[in-house]
């Protein structure tokens, strides 16, 4: 069946890795995203492009998030994310009071602000897009109904348990993912204490998907904490 169009997403920050990041993963759900790096830029892309969502930082050059909310207020319902850290408190408020629907503080979880975003859209009367069948990961192409991975060109077989493993991790990018969040998402919350689990599949998944298993640039080792998807190497 085909899907309907996607929801266009709107992200404003003038961080770089922000931006990417956020692309990436909203990328993966199948939402159309577009990124600018401060206010006046994004009001230009607003205009033009007429996105379903915007999601913005609050402190930025030439135009801040809460003056970018004004200004969209001043023409459009869209819903707004805005973006803030813990002591950007009277901004938020600002932010509030000129429009945004909701707000995430940095460092923000990515569930979070995927529920977020569902629920914005779903308050717009814009139905949150469903599951995508494919997505691109860096070097990496998922294929979700296949459940196949792809790299240089190769198909790569993986279990199912490796599969799950290496789509949570594709679609949470350049984070560190601890090991109590790897096995809760995999196996469940009874895995908690088979911590052996992540060492077994970890080590396939490398000998599977890195060009050299023993010096690891995509599943990289956070000592002590976890490990970190690079899509890129």
């Amino acid at each position: 069946m085909e899907r309907a169009e996607n929801s266009k997403v709107l992200v404003v920050d003038d961080e770089p890795q922000i931006t990417r990041v956020l692309k990436t993963v909203l990328g993966s759900q199948g939402y159309d995203v577009h990124t600018a790096q401060d206010g006046e830029s994004a009001l230009v892309e607003f205009r033009s492009w007429d996105p379903h969502l915007v999601i913005t930082d609050l402190r930025m050059p030439h135009m801040d998030g809460v003056e970018l909310c004004r200004r969209i207020r001043d023409t459009s319902n869209v819903p707004i994310i805005v973006l803030s850290v813990n002591n950007e408190n009277p901004s938020k408020v600002d932010a509030l009071d000129s429009g945004a629907d909701d707000y995430v503080t940095k460092p923000f979880q990515t569930e979070e602000l995927m529920a977020r975003v569902r629920a914005a859209l779903r308050r717009s009367g814009r139905p949150a897009n469903q599951e995508i069948s494919s997505f691109e990961a860096g070097d990496f192409r998922v294929d979700m109904d296949a459940r196949r991975v792809h790299t240089r060109g190769q198909e790569v077989r993986l279990t199912p348990k490796e599969f799950d493993l290496f789509v949570y991790m594709a679609r949470h990018p350049n984070r560190v993912l601890t090991h109590a969040a790897l096995l809760e998402a995999v196996w469940g919350q009874a895995s908690n204490d088979q911590p052996e689990y992540l060492r077994v599949f970890m080590g396939q998944l490398r000998k599977k998907l890195e060009p050299d298993p023993s010096n690891p640039r995509y599943l990289v080792t956070e000592p002590w904490v976890g490990y970190r998807f690079n899509p890129k190497g």
